[in-house]
């Protein structure tokens, strides 16, 4: 292989927030769950294991999880037991590398090519963390290990929950052939059904398919997709994530029709966005509003101003402006605020919390 071959582990939490919950919730145990509000006007945000073969999943209304899993327990989130569990987790992957990215709260990547163990088995270190994971939050956790981000990432889903899978040098393009195009971390379902319409089953049945014709068919992504049907994927572990945007939102337990009833609502959202920048240095210049209306239609409205804003009081004034901006279509269920277009990379908001090859 003419490409850079590094020893990548992907950890990915099986259902982390649903499983923080029912480790701290005994009489949650073996039920189903959905984590993301408190009825079925919520957003779920995580769907425990029992719940899921009712094909209750995250990003699904909770009346449609509700109609698929009768009895289906919604739980509010918590998210400060779910950051420090978060935390834990990570203290962890640090006792093993420095070059560890995050994702998000619940999965992360590693490059333990040179590890601080000293340890040539990267499957060995997935199996220790894991352990580790378990011992210290009683929580458990599935890993992917394999020559680049792509491999590890494809791989941490094989043999979920509480698994691991390996995909050594060696297999690499025999696997690939024989995955079935759904499983390609990339490929989405609108993706996979095009694919499906053109013939394309396989990874086999990818890499039959040359570059133009990728191009043609999918733009941009055509590159993409034949570069890691042959295990091509030289993106490297980034130790630190920019985030391009804080935001919070809140959806509401009845539909709201008056701007006026809305502008309280905006201040309590700026209150949740200011304790989601923290102590970060974040100024920026864009603030967007965002609006989901009773019948599900999303709304953004936005404005970037001359000059990088930082302070509560005057995100809460913009917001406001852009609510008066226009009528509303309809009642409103959601309301977002988000900041963005930071001032520079030393003052953006990051995520830190982010020879011979043996697998």
């Amino acid at each position: 292989m003419d490409f850079p071959i590094r020893k990548i582990v992907h950890i990915d939490m099986d259902a982390f927030f649903a499983s923080v919950e029912q480790r701290d919730r005994p009489e949650l145990r073996g039920k189903p769950i959905a984590v993301g509000g408190g009825s079925e006007r919520c957003v779920v945000a995580a769907a425990s294991y029992e719940a899921r073969p009712f094909g209750v999943r995250s990003a699904m209304s909770g009346r449609q999880a509700k109609k698929l899993c009768p009895e289906l327990i919604f739980v509010s989130s918590n998210f400060e037991r779910y950051k420090e569990a978060s935390d834990q987790i990570r203290t962890i992957f640090f006792e093993y590398t420095d070059l560890v990215e995050p994702l998000s709260l619940d999965e992360a990547y590693l490059d333990v090519t040179q590890n601080k163990k000293g340890m040539l088995s990267a499957s060995q270190i997935a199996e220790e963390i894991r352990k580790k994971i378990h011992t210290k939050t009683q929580l458990t956790a599935s890993a992917g290990i394999s020559i680049n981000k792509f491999l590890a990432k494809v791989a941490s889903d094989y043999n979920k929950p509480n698994g691991q899978k390996t995909i050594p040098p060696e297999e690499v393009l025999d696997f690939l052939a024989s995955l079935d195009i759904r499983k390609f971390h990339g490929i989405g379902k609108v993706t996979a059904d095009k694919m499906y319409r053109l013939g394309i089953y396989t990874g086999a049945d990818l890499k039959m398919r040359s570059a133009d014709e990728l191009n043609e068919k999918f733009g941009k992504s055509g590159s993409y997709y034949y570069h890691v049907v042959r295990g091509i994927h030289t993106t490297p572990v980034k130790s630190v994530r920019i985030a391009k945007s804080v935001g919070a939102e809140r959806t509401f337990s009845e539909n709201l029709s008056s701007e006026i009833y809305m502008e309280e609502r905006l201040k309590e959202i700026v209150k949740a966005l200011q304790k989601r920048m923290g102590k970060r240095k974040i100024a920026g210049k864009t603030v967007t509003l965002k609006i989901k209306y009773s019948d599900f239609v999303i709304q953004t409205r936005s404005k970037t101003l001359p000059f990088y804003i930082s302070d509560a009081s005057l995100i809460l004034e913009e917001a406001k402006k852009l609510l008066y901006q226009e009528k509303l279509q309809n009642s409103v269920r959601l309301l977002g605020i988000s900041l963005s277009n930071f001032k520079s990379e030393k003052t953006q908001a990051t995520i830190e919390e982010q020879l011979k090859f043996r697998f």
